[in-house]
């Protein structure tokens, strides 16, 4: 009785490189998990798996199942939403360069993604007076030579 050979499963050939989607998907949860100040190896305790594998999802090497990004979501405390924000679901297939993984300095180069800043706004929102958070966050304004209004206000 000769053995067949199983066909293989559908999906990403090995030299294949990840899908867009994917890529978007495992920034944002690296995102998230600089936020938190998590390293790899914590978040990967945190949901059972090991560091190597929540670096391999944050590349997008790995897709996130249903059941494992329900677990980041509790994890990181975001909803599953947060993981496809910014992503418009209309052109992403089309623009597969659109979601690549920034270069590294260019991640670097984003302050919003250093861990400085993180620190920072942690700290900031620590302080219990709201008077005094105000007049600290007038003299950062002030400081960094901006009465104008920030976009995001």
């Amino acid at each position: 009785m000769a053995m067949q050979q199983q066909p293989r499963r559908p999906g990403r050939q090995k030299g294949d490189k990840p899908n867009p989607i994917d890529i978007h998907v495992g920034s944002r949860v690296r995102l998230r998990r600089n936020m938190l100040g998590l390293s790899q190896e914590k978040l990967g305790e945190a949901i059972g798996l090991t560091f190597q594998q929540v670096q391999k999802y944050e590349r997008g090497a790995n897709r996130i199942g249903a059941s494992r990004l329900h677990d980041l979501s509790r994890v990181l405390d975001v909803p599953v939403s947060f993981f496809f924000d910014d992503m418009d679901p209309v052109r992403a297939p089309a623009i597969p360069a659109g979601f690549a993984e920034p270069a590294a300095e260019a991640f670097d180069s984003d302050p919003l993604r250093r861990r400085e800043t993180v620190e920072l706004v942690s700290a900031y929102y620590r302080i219990d007076d709201p008077a005094l958070r105000r007049r600290l966050f007038d003299l950062a304004r002030a400081l960094a030579g901006g009465g104008e209004r920030f976009s995001g206000e």
